[in-house]
Formats: structure tokens, sequence, C-alpha cells
């Protein structure tokens, strides 16, 4: 329920309209209001700095097989070690999220990663090449820290379009690297070097960018609107959470895995794509190197409109048809997405090649919007787990897919594209199984029988005694602004924000 941050006494004033937890109920793209603009932008801008520097090599590709002597198996299995680090990397990044706050650890994961970059200038082997992609890629796991960070500071009116915007601006990197990496090149080598060093020195530019990042989260960012976990929790706002019950409650519920899967082929094909675009194009089609890193560019820089568009549809959807909404938009979307994916891999002209690219990237990362349009509520307690579960299921697409498909010369590139979206497809069918008690699922209602609100779901993941010491009240809170979730066709949605007073502190 909307309320005024300067109608709330005894807390924060807020810039933007904030619900009953104080998240903001409004979003306002250029704004930087602190703390909810503000935090959204340290957080995509980051995001992005780790995706420029974990892609920094593919555009640069041609000219390193060269000098490392590099065959089409190790810079198969380096593509493979940039994304599955990252892997356990998101699941501990969402436990991390939920015990320490997203500002501390987003900041510690970039910091610790950028070493790998800077290293990445003085690779002189295959196996040294593959360990600076793999450590490298650890830093995609800021992507869970971003959609934690968006889903504590948004409310469920527009937490959809937050997290795509946020995660969409962030995987922005993965196309800008494209254009960025060969241009960086091409001016360090016309300014004297020769290429086997130009693409070395290149490599300090995305790990400058990607260090800056983390001391601005460190002095700029926000945990909470309300202050950093550290604050709340010295000051008893915030109960300090137990490791076990919020893994618990995370691997325990099935509607994360089964989004962990169909994550992995919208967001893991993504990561593919991007892996084997530029060299697709420029081994296929015969372009030139900084031709083929512009049309490979195409692909993420869509991303700067896709991915936030899945979720503002995911919002659009939940506000007339609920939850129901949402996963139905979900299924749509990433299923057409891979029977693009199947016409890519068939088409055999440059043009037609470029023009179903550029379409089925719109689609396929619209699918990763729609996806943290649903993340949110699967957990309040175990939010990070879940958005570490289902981003880890993302990395574990990419490295099966690209394990399967392309690496080595057992398939070609374009069969390769086919099978990937044949398996699009296949892997998007569990979203049926998808269902909430108090909402429902893709084709049955929300359950008739007591105890299925949307009080009863959340609170289920705390004990008797647990919540004798008030620690589930952040759950009784969001649990009230999530019933919105029921859409607007259902005729018990309160749907008037000023008909009751959520906060506490205004009830007082």
């Amino acid at each position: 329920m909307e309320v005024s941050g300067a109608e709330s006494p005894g807390r924060a004033r807020f810039a933007l309209p904030v619900d009953s937890e104080h998240k903001a109920t409004v979003f306002r793209l250029f704004s930087l209001a602190n703390p909810h603009m503000r935090t959204f932008h340290l957080s995509w801008i980051s995001f992005f700095a780790c995706f420029v520097s974990t892609f920094a090599a593919p555009p640069l590709v041609p000219v390193i097989r060269d000098d490392l002597n590099l065959t089409a198996t190790d810079i198969g299995n380096a593509g493979i070690a940039s994304v599955s680090g990252a892997v356990f990397a998101r699941v501990a990044m969402g436990t991390a999220c939920d015990l320490f706050g997203p500002r501390l650890a987003s900041a510690s994961l970039i910091l610790i990663t950028t070493p790998a970059v800077y290293c990445s200038a003085i690779t002189n082997s295959a196996i040294s090449f593959l360990l600076v992609r793999f450590f490298t890629g650890f830093s995609l796991a800021t992507f869970v820290s971003t959609q934690f960070w968006m889903s504590s500071m948004f409310s469920p009116l527009v937490v959809g379009s937050a997290n795509g915007v946020a995660a969409g601006w962030g995987n922005l990197g993965g196309g800008a690297t494209q254009l960025i990496m060969p241009l960086l090149f091409g001016v360090i080598r016309d300014a004297g070097a020769i290429k086997f060093t130009a693409w070395r020195i290149a490599f300090f530019i995305p790990a400058l960018f990607q260090t800056l990042t983390a001391f601005m989260i460190m002095f700029f960012g926000q945990d909470m609107p309300d202050g950093n976990f550290r604050k709340l929790e010295s000051s008893g706002e915030k109960a300090k959470d137990e490791f076990s019950r919020v893994l618990y409650h995370g691997v325990t519920n099935y509607r994360g895995w089964i989004l962990a899967l169909t994550y992995g082929y919208c967001f893991g094909v993504e990561l593919t794509v991007d892996n084997i675009v530029a060299e697709y194009f420029y081994d296929r089609f015969d372009l030139k190197l900084h031709t083929a890193g512009m049309v490979a560019a195409t692909f993420g820089l869509a991303n700067v409109f896709s991915r936030p568009a899945g979720g503002w549809l995911s919002d659009v959807m939940a506000r007339r048809f609920g939850m129901r909404g949402r996963l139905w938009a979900l299924w749509s979307v990433q299923t057409i997405g891979g029977v693009l994916c199947v016409v890519l891999g068939r088409v055999g002209s440059l043009g037609a090649s470029v023009a179903v690219m550029i379409v089925f990237s719109v689609f396929v990362q619209a699918a990763c919007g729609l996806t943290f349009g649903v993340v949110p509520f699967v957990s309040r307690r175990s939010l990070g787990v879940i958005s570490g579960m289902t981003g880890g299921g993302g990395n574990v697409g990419a490295v099966l897919t690209q394990l399967i498909f392309f690496q080595g010369s057992k398939y070609s590139k374009e069969t390769g594209i086919t099978l990937m979206g044949i398996m699009i497809i296949c892997c998007t069918l569990p979203i049926a199984l998808i269902y909430f008690p108090q909402w429902g699922g893709m084709f049955c209602g929300p359950s008739s029988a007591k105890g299925t609100t949307e009080e009863d779901y959340y609170l289920s993941e705390w004990s008797d005694k647990e919540k004798e010491k008030g620690f589930h009240q952040a759950s009784l809170k969001f649990a009230d602004n999530s019933k919105r979730e029921r859409g607007s066709r259902r005729g018990d949605l309160v749907t008037a924000p000023e008909e009751k007073a959520s906060d506490p502190e205004q009830e007082a």
C-alpha cells in the first residue's frame, strides 16, 4: 500500500512515494533520487562493467587465437569457463545478499575478480587464457545482487520494470564490449603498438572501469530504503537471520528450481550467443573483425530496451491478470524466442541472419526480464537464495549449451544454433508447473482451501518462535503489498491505497 515517505515520522524522508516497506511505488528512470534511484543506477552500471570485462575477449578472439595458437577446442573451453564459475558464485552471492546486504556483497566480488581482468594482458597459453576467463566470469554473479537490490527498493507494482531495466542495461555490456574492444584495439594499434601487444593493452580499460564501480558502490550505495544491513541490525529494525534457515527455505521451494531451469534457456542462451556470435559471423560470412564485432554487438545492444520491455510486460500483465498473467507472458515470449533461434540456424544469407538474430535477441532477452518479474514473489525470507538459484541456472544453461553444441567440431555453428532453439522450447514447458496457492498458475486458479492467503504463504517461512520475536514483520508487510498479484479481474483485490494505512508508525 502506498504511503508518502514524508508522512512516515521517525524514518528517512524519501523523494519518491513508497509503500509500507518504504519501497518505491514508482520507477523514474532518469531520476537520481536517494536511495531508490541512486541504487538503481549504481547496480546497473557495476553489472555493465562486469559484463564488459567478462566478454572483452570474444570480439578479439581472431587476434588472440593467432597470438596464443589457440585451437577451436581451446576457444570453446575458454568460453565455457567464462560462464561456469558464476554458477556457484551466483548461489553464494544470493546467500551473501540475504545475510550481509547487496552493497557489501557486490563491491567485494567486483574487487576480488578485478585482478583476473588485469591478468588477461599477460596470458601466454591456452591454459592461462582459460583461467583468466574463468575467474573474470565470477563477476557475473553481481547480477544477483542487482536483482536483490531492485527487489528490496521497489514495490510489487514496479519491481518487474526495475529488475528488467537494471539487468537489461547491465547485460548491455555484452553488446557494448563487441564494439568497445575492437575500437580500443584499433586505436592502440594505430598509435604504434603491434597487434599482439595492442590487444593486451586494451584489457586495462575494462579492468579500470570495473575497479571504479566497486568503490562507487561502497561509498554511495545503500542496502535497504532505511539504511545498510549492519546499521539496521544494530538498531533492532532488522533481525539478523540464520544462514541455515535462509538456505533451507530457498532450496526447498520447487518454484525456484523451475525458474532456474527456464532461465538457463533464456539468459543462458544469451551468454552462449555472446561467446560465439562474433566468431560465427567472422568465419561463416567472411567479414572483417570490426564488421563482425558490429554485427555481433546488435545482439547484446538490444538489451537497452528488450529486457526492460520484458519486465514492463510482466508488470502490465500482473495488473490485469495477476501472477497468472506473469507466467503466461513468460512462457509465450520464451517459446517464441526458441522458434526464432531455430530459424536463425536455418537461414543462410548474411542479411537474413542479421535480421532474424535481432528479432531473436528481443524475445530471448525479454524472457529474462519476465523471469525476474516472477522471482521476487517466490520467497520473501530467502529472496537472495532464489535469485541466486535462478541466476546460477542461467550460467548452467550456458555451460551445458556450449558443451553440447559449440565445443570442438561435432556440430557446425549453424546446426548448434538450431538445436539450441529446440532446447529453449522444451525447457520452457515446466513453467506450467509453477503454482501459487494464493494466486494460481497457468492453468489453475487460486486454491479455495483455508490457509492460502498471501499472509499464510509468506509467514510459513517463519516458525512460531520467530514470530513471537517479531522477525516476520517484513514478510507480513510484503504479503499485504503483494495482494495486487491477484489481478484486477478478481473482485477481492484491494486497489485503493488510501483505504488503510499499512505503515505501523502511521497507525501509531
